[in-house]
């Protein structure tokens, strides 16, 4: 699998790298002025570059695609249908790609999975798909390249210098 592959397979499914882009930019752009939104594209597909984030979209792909096909056994298959409210394998599968950036990662996921800014709202609420791993798996994308940026931000304050001297 390759980062290409995931596009297009996001793509299959109504998800565009831009559309994930533009989260990632609201969710960074208040702590960095100097943000642009190429940049938030680079920290993207720096992260569908990572095989173990490749492996996760497509086994959440897979079952949302096998739900639609209603191919999965009972009771799960109608637990995916409704999208069941204590159903969380959704978030968890998510959490693994947001926790290849930390802590940060965490909390924008956190706000994303309730805000449902973007097309993460577009997906949750579309009935004519099953997308109840897929916008889980976007809030968890947009967070992990949010938290990327977040870490790479060379404005960030530098608090090396006020070292307490006891």
């Amino acid at each position: 699998m390759t980062e290409q592959h995931m596009i297009q397979l996001l793509q299959k499914r109504g998800v565009s790298v831009d559309q994930v882009s533009e989260i990632v930019y609201k969710l960074q752009k208040p702590y960095n002025d100097q943000l642009t939104i190429e940049e938030c594209v680079d920290s993207v597909m720096a992260v569908l570059s990572k095989r173990e984030v490749q492996y996760t979209l497509y086994t959440g792909i897979a079952l949302d695609e096998l739900a639609e096909k209603k191919m999965l056994p009972e009771p799960l298959q109608s637990i995916l249908e409704v999208d069941e409210p204590l159903y969380g394998v959704d978030e968890t599968l998510a959490l693994g790609i947001v926790h290849v950036y930390g802590m940060i990662g965490l909390t924008s996921f956190g706000y994303l999975d309730k805000e449902k800014i973007g097309i993460i709202r577009a997906l949750n609420d579309d009935r004519s798909a099953v997308h109840v791993f897929l916008d889980d798996l976007v809030c968890g994308l947009a967070a992990a390249a949010s938290a990327r940026i977040a870490h790479q931000n060379e404005h960030a304050p530098d608090y090396s210098s006020k070292q307490r001297l006891d």
